[in-house]
């Protein structure tokens, strides 16, 4: 079966380069977002994609058809961009980045005024000027400039964390620090974001002319190295990055690769312990995080999976911090409305100062559950069948179909969707047992399987 690896979801547009993702495609894409921001200054950023220059081109010249200035920042870390569109009084913004997908991949971010990803109505706007042409096609006349600024994002990212962190009391414990870019955006710019917070830091993977040299996404059996390079070196802590540096994973000081979940956990319990607030996560988000909010008397609610989806509902409840656990995004509001892995590094450097206490005990601290995660390819038009043989499987206290199907049960939960960036059917399960874990995760695989899954 031929798969069709162009997906339009809640971010943006994103699909393999080259048959599907095409230099014409982006171009005509930057001219509809041209047309509907308006004239004036846009901001273009990338990864570090081999594909990352050609579109980066195709783009400028969509948006300089289309009436706007493009302002190219080089490259930069999707949340540095986002709020370098916010604060810099431009119209809108572009990140040419897949983020944790493969480098065959590539995709187009889009971001308005406000640095944030469009929301429901602007998304939709958007899509029927693409899909129709309705391009402004500007004179010679109207034809705007190109200007770069390579180095005052930094200042301003950077800027923007500092005042939320004690800074002095983190350069005090001069804490040896891992740092593992995947030769992505973050390369250049982890090691100077954590050498200003007075860490001495054992960095790898941060050239970004080199091709990716593990599995973009941090997950843990691509962390090897980092773990090694934590126990040799002997750091307090190692973190890792995706392409973009909006994913974040977390390594203690014994080697061990913390879940996703438990650094979200962990950065909740941070922002709640000085600032009570209501708590967005995704619906794939642990139970942990109800528990640790439970403490304070806040409230936990939840967002479809994907960052705009948790960012739209963070606005409208007014928020104080939320994320995606099952992705390592930490979204704290009081710097930016979006995931950003540097916020992360520095609310658990923040933590681990404040508290004096290794990284491996704060977090054997947080309350325990055990997840499991995995994802078939499937047949999309039998989606209602595979989700509607779930409640016939299990037996639920609850269902939530905002985001595929969601099981609530007496002893755990059960989440399957289809993904928002690659033909395929995620799920995610949890259970206060290993052993329940494992049971469920062997019968959601065999039903999904048998199910043409």
């Amino acid at each position: 079966m031929r798969v069709h690896k162009l997906k339009i979801g809640v971010s943006g547009i994103r699909g393999e380069v080259g048959e599907f993702l095409t230099p014409a495609l982006a171009c005509a894409f930057a001219q509809a977002f041209a047309t509907y921001t308006g004239p004036g200054r846009v901001v273009v950023g990338r990864d570090t994609r081999p594909s990352g220059p050609m579109l980066e081109h195709a783009v400028a010249c969509g948006l300089l058809a289309g009436g706007c200035d493009v302002v190219l920042v080089g490259v930069y870390p999707t949340p540095t961009i986002q709020i370098y569109v916010a604060s810099t009084d431009a119209c809108g913004g572009l990140a040419i980045t897949a983020s944790h997908n493969p480098a065959e991949y590539n995709a187009l971010k889009l971001f308005n005024r406000q640095g944030l990803f469009f929301n429901t109505y602007e998304r939709s706007e958007l899509l029927d000027l693409y899909h129709q042409s309705a391009f402004r096609h500007v004179s010679n006349a109207e034809i705007g400039h190109v200007e770069t600024d390579t180095d005052r994002p930094f200042h301003l990212h950077l800027g923007r964390i500092l005042p939320h962190i004690d800074s002095n009391r983190i350069r005090n414990r001069r804490y040896r620090v891992a740092v593992d870019a995947v030769n992505g955006a973050a390369s250049l710019w982890s090691p100077r974001f954590l050498e200003a917070l007075g860490c001495e830091v054992a960095a790898i993977h941060v050239d970004p002319d080199r091709p990716f040299p593990r599995l973009p996404e941090p997950k843990p059996e691509a962390l090897d190295e980092l773990r090694r390079t934590v126990i040799e070196q002997k750091c307090a802590v190692g973190f890792a990055q995706d392409p973009d540096a909006d994913r974040l994973a977390v390594v203690d000081e014994t080697g061990q690769v913390l879940d996703g979940d438990d650094v979200l956990a962990l950065v909740v319990d941070t922002v709640l312990q000085r600032q009570r607030g209501n708590v967005v996560v995704n619906l794939s988000t642990s139970s942990a995080i109800d528990d640790v909010a439970r403490r304070y008397g806040c409230r936990v609610l939840r967002a479809p999976v994907g960052e705009a989806n948790v960012v739209q509902l963070m606005q409208a409840t007014q928020a104080v911090i939320g994320g995606e656990g099952s992705n390592g995004g930490v979204i704290y509001p009081s710097v930016h409305l979006c995931r950003d892995s540097f916020t992360g590094m520095a609310l658990i450097l923040d933590r681990m100062a404040a508290s004096d206490l290794p990284l491996s005990e704060l977090a054997r601290q947080l309350p325990r559950y055990f997840r499991r995660a995995g994802a078939v390819e499937f047949e999309h038009e039998r989606l209602g069948e595979l989700l509607q043989r779930l409640p016939e499987r299990f037996r639920a206290t609850a269902i939530d179909r905002s985001d595929g199907i969601k099981l609530i049960l007496s002893d755990g939960w059960i989440h399957v969707r289809p993904s928002n960036t690659e033909p395929v059917l995620r799920f995610a399960l949890e259970a206060r047992e290993p052993q329940r874990s494992e049971e469920l995760y062997g019968e959601v695989l065999e039903l999904l399987s048998s199910s043409g899954g």
